[in-house]
């Protein structure tokens, strides 16, 4: 029997208005739980720190486990760690973001890196996500919006997934559906659309955005894959984070990606570009030596850790060095 996941019940309330009775469990980010603990009264029985994206520390910190709902706030690691000891321990999950950061509190698996790469694991989905877009006009600017990169990548995961079927390519599974694509490519519109009003932390601007995510991990749960939004650009961020740490937020890997391949696929970038630095994320954090040498591992390294066909898959030296273009132009 095949399931389809559902998004959370999005809950759009001031965090101090959230009530509680049950013990909790909290798991969150630091700076994340410093910009809310003055509002967001729970009754905490247990609480952890988050700081790496492996199902072993997770399981090491699960050890004295009490509590009888989850809470998560802040980030997607947070996110996807309570996402994992929710499903582990068999208790309701409460996801408060506090920035749209990523979409990993609207998803049903948890990202975890394992050999280089990032995995992703099927664990829950949170039952409620409560929003309070005044803490999340509040977070820091590069991350206030920086979700917006996960519907950006539509632009260059769907044009992957049909260059893929083009080459008769596309895994068992992930056929290429010409109408989920424009539906796709409408989210992308939505986003752009959007990104300089969310970018300033304006609510209306805050809440199309949050409703593009919404969106686009609702397609990708009823296709049962991520083909449309996941791509190229992904496979760059997840390679050059070996090169940069573990420390860089999501967006500041992805957006460089997106770029690189979007114009490598003859895409004009100029309008994911502005609407990225509407958004304030970071598009010259990377040194373009990192940049070059995470191009020339790119095609081996898509080969090595199996990641679906993609233009990624096709780099040369010539291609290599006309995506390094893209900043130093």
């Amino acid at each position: 029997m095949k399931s389809i996941w559902p998004i959370p019940k999005i809950e759009i309330m001031s965090l101090d208005q959230v009530t509680e009775t049950r013990p909790v469990a909290l798991v969150y980010s630091g700076p994340a739980w410093k910009a809310v603990e003055p509002i967001l009264h729970l009754r905490t029985a247990w609480c952890r720190e988050i700081t790496e994206a492996t199902t072993e520390a997770w399981d090491r910190q699960l050890a004295d486990f009490q509590g009888e709902v989850l809470y998560s706030v802040g980030g997607g690691l947070s996110a996807d760690a309570g996402k994992y000891m929710a499903h582990k321990m068999r208790v309701p999950m409460v996801c408060i973001p506090t920035a749209l950061s990523v979409d990993a509190h609207f998803t049903w698996a948890s990202g975890i890196r394992e050999g280089g790469c990032v995995r992703y694991i099927e664990t829950k989905c949170p039952e409620s996500l409560v929003v309070d877009f005044n803490v999340i006009a509040a977070a820091p600017s590069s991350i206030r919006a920086a979700g917006i990169c996960d519907v950006f990548s539509i632009a260059t995961g769907n044009w992957d997934w049909r260059f893929a079927h083009e080459q008769g390519k596309n895994p068992e599974g992930m056929q290429f559906i010409p109408y989920v694509s424009g539906i796709a490519d409408s989210i992308l519109d939505g986003a752009i659309d959007c990104a300089a009003a969310a970018g300033n932390g304006d609510p209306g601007g805050l809440k199309q955005l949050m409703d593009c995510i919404a969106l686009e991990v609702q397609m990708t749960n009823q296709i049962s894959h991520s083909r449309p939004e996941e791509g190229s650009e992904h496979y760059f961020a997840y390679a050059v984070e070996n090169f940069v740490g573990h420390g860089k937020p999501h967006a500041d890997l992805l957006g460089p990606g997106i770029l690189m391949m979007a114009h490598l696929q003859g895409q004009d970038i100029e309008s994911l570009r502005r609407a990225m630095e509407a958004c304030h994320i970071p598009l010259h954090g990377i040194p373009i030596s990192t940049i070059s040498e995470t191009l020339a591992q790119l095609p081996e390294y898509c080969q090595t850790q199996g990641l679906p066909f993609g233009i990624a898959h096709t780099l040369t030296p010539q291609k290599m060095a006309e995506a390094i273009t893209v900043f130093t132009s």
